[in-house]
């Protein structure tokens, strides 16, 4: 892919989520213009992202946290956090995420949420402090070059955004460097599963597809290889949903795909090692 198709792209993705955190910030989920309270259940906006938290984790949550959720999984969910807990989440949008992963490592840990849109960074910190949450910070950057120190981080999350990346290895790489001996690594992405060969090559170049998390997903084997690449040990997919492009169970307007190969969303784990090969494996030291 050419350099400028791929700065064509990063915009494309960029301006889609600031739309999203616009619309988010805007919108009066009761209907009527009033706080809707902490005990209403709020629901995300994106059809993807509805039914994945339950109604006692958002409810203490701001709407506009909620109503920015544009993901596939609920990784604070799955991904058995612990007090005091350091954990990252890559792209972290309007910031459910992060609050959510912020009481679950209570105030002895601390929650990151790392975005690249000044829209979404912006709604999240406003959610953060409606919320009262004191241990979390939102960081401006790219995943494929984390602002933070190598081994600094016990865990490491993501929802609907790993298959965005232009460049998986870096942004895989970056995120073994910041993970300590032992750290987890625990996303929620989109795969695909099957022969890739079938897909039509217009699907997997088209920008809208790319920014509706289509056309960057990986083959599930093909995540699989990269994390071992990168260093990570242990590495699985757990599919949570599967997609087959009707009205009812589709994903971003996905088209139906042929047979032999499918849309899945799923809950991807693996470890850094205790004894890495070395301080600068998978992606160097800094």
């Amino acid at each position: 892919m050419s350099t400028e198709r791929q700065g064509d792209l990063k915009e494309q993705i960029r301006d889609r989520y600031a739309q999203r955190a616009r619309a988010a910030s805007e919108a009066q989920p009761c209907g009527c213009g009033c706080s809707c309270g902490p005990s209403a259940a709020v629901e995300p906006n994106d059809e993807m992202a509805r039914g994945l938290y339950a109604v006692d984790e958002t409810s203490e949550l701001p709407a506009e946290a909620v109503l920015a959720s544009l993901g596939c999984g609920n990784p604070t969910a799955l991904a058995d956090l612990h007090p005091g807990e350091v954990v990252l989440d890559l792209g972290s949008g309007g910031g459910i995420d992060v609050l959510l992963s912020a009481r679950r490592v209570g105030p002895t840990g601390k929650a990151y949420g790392l975005d690249m849109t000044d829209e979404m960074l912006a709604l999240a910190r406003d959610n953060q402090r409606k919320a009262g949450v004191d241990n979390v910070e939102f960081l401006k950057g790219e995943i494929e070059d984390i602002p933070l120190p190598a081994a600094s981080v016990d865990v490491i999350i993501s929802n609907c955004v790993i298959n965005l990346s232009l460049d998986k290895d870096k942004a895989l790489a970056e995120a073994f460097r910041v993970l300590k001996p032992g750290g987890r690594f625990a996303v929620s992405d989109v795969l695909f599963q099957g022969d890739m060969s079938l897909i039509p090559p217009d699907l997997m170049t088209d920008v809208e597809a790319w920014s509706g998390c289509i056309a960057g997903a990986l083959e599930e084997s093909v995540f699989l290889e990269k994390l071992a690449a990168a260093g990570f040990e242990s590495a699985s997919v757990q599919v949570t949903n599967a997609y087959d492009g009707s009205a009812e169970n589709n994903m971003c307007g996905a088209p139906a795909l042929p047979d032999g190969v499918r849309l899945v969303s799923g809950f991807v784990r693996a470890v850094k090692p205790v004894a890495s090969r070395g301080c600068c494996a998978g992606g160097g030291c800094r």
